[in-house]
């Protein structure tokens, strides 16, 4: 199969009305649009809520004033240019500022402002910094799409990672088994890389991004299994996104689609208050009943999967949310809090840890690790700040 063509125009979609194309342009000037053949040929375009439509088709909604570019303070975390340290034992790497295509969910969505320069084409600084951190075993090449490099790229940031004894787990952060399935299972160079350095003592993992069912085609299922036979482990995480995958009939069969195919169920995510994204808001105890129904309904390999909060402060579980009571654990912290249990009342319409009363109690504002980086909320503060004067 030919790789598909990429569509950066909204105007280009050819299955939207003129008048829906001059309702969106306004939204893609201000929130990047990219998108490909193969994907929107998963769209039901005779069905306005189609899920896989909402995925990558802007909505007015995300006009609306809600949250902030940077809802988890990313920004405290960088080291040195295109490298976080947050967790002790992992590493960020961001190599890219580029998709497949563009989830209208996106966390990162700041990356792809002309006015914002976090991802790194020359990963010297972040290498040296990991080289120099004997506690690190676990890097994270994200962005953006890691999978979006060229593979002779790829194969260069590998290569040197391999070089440092101490990194034992190299992670590809990618929607591309989904977005663009051909660019993995007709890329022998990309599976001699993976066959080269994913080992019984180092492995490669490929965290994937399947948001829905209908994303694991035949032709995804062969990825799959290219990036098995190569040596890769293969895990998903997705957000539990209203009008997407919130049915938990939707999320079981999305857990036994993983599992049949080898795909091990990792996280899944509650929406981060990012800007944009409220059309996709569920609450806690929303997101928390969708799952659980989800779960009961799926085998023991697609129970594997927990539902967290990626906060500032660290991922904190959601055990539980029952009787107006949200029971929550820290599952990796900031400030090494792991395992710390939290009982907090959980209004109705809590979204984020934020909201429920009393959780400033277990957590602290985070502090730049770098002074000199000047993240997307900072940025984007004085930017909107008045002149002096007025």
């Amino acid at each position: 199969m030919a790789q598909p063509k990429y569509i950066m125009n909204i105007e280009k979609v050819p299955h939207l009305s003129d008048e829906e194309k001059a309702k969106l342009k306004q939204i893609t000037e201000k929130f990047v649009f990219r998108v490909n053949e193969y994907y929107l040929g998963l769209i039901d375009w005779g069905d306005p809520q189609d899920p896989i439509r909402k995925l990558v088709i802007p909505n007015e909604g995300e006009l609306e004033e809600y949250g902030r570019w940077d809802a988890s303070d990313e920004d405290t975390n960088y080291v040195v240019p295109g490298c976080q340290h947050k967790y002790d034992q992992t590493a960020l790497l961001i190599v890219s500022e580029v998709c497949g295509a563009y989830c209208r969910y996106c966390f990162r969505k700041r990356l792809f402002r002309n006015d914002i320069k976090e991802a790194m084409s020359d990963v010297s600084p972040g290498i040296e910094y990991i080289r120099n951190h004997p506690e690190i075993t676990n890097v994270l090449l994200t962005g953006g799409d890691s999978l979006i490099l060229a593979t002779r790229k790829l194969r260069k940031i590998i290569e040197q990672l391999r070089e440092i004894p101490h990194v034992k787990i190299i992670r590809l952060g990618s929607k591309m088994p989904v977005f663009n399935p051909m660019r993995i299972y007709e890329d022998e160079d990309l599976h001699d890389l993976i066959r080269e350095f994913s080992t019984p003592e180092q492995r490669i993992y490929v965290m994937a991004h399947i948001n829905h069912p209908r994303e694991i085609t035949p032709e995804a299922k062969k990825g799959f299994e290219f990036l098995h036979n190569a040596g890769a482990i293969v895990v998903n995480q997705t957000p539990v996104l209203r009008g997407i995958n919130d049915d938990p009939d939707v999320l079981a069969e999305l857990l036994d689609k993983l599992s049949w195919a080898g795909v091990t169920p990792y996280y899944f995510f509650i929406n981060r208050p990012v800007a944009g994204n409220n059309d996709f808001v569920l609450s806690l105890k929303e997101a928390y009943d969708a799952v659980e129904e989800a779960k009961a309904k799926t085998s023991g390999l697609g129970k594997r999967v927990r539902l967290s909060m990626s906060h500032t402060s660290g991922k904190i579980e959601i055990l539980a949310i029952e009787d107006g009571k949200a029971y929550l654990k820290y599952h990796q912290s900031r400030d090494n809090n792991y395992g710390k249990f939290m009982v907090l009342d959980c209004p109705d319409d809590a979204a984020w840890f934020d909201d429920l009363p009393g959780n400033e109690q277990h957590w602290d504002a985070p502090k730049k690790k770098w002074d000199d980086f000047v993240g997307a909320n900072e940025k984007l503060k004085e930017q909107a700040a008045p002149a002096p004067g007025k």
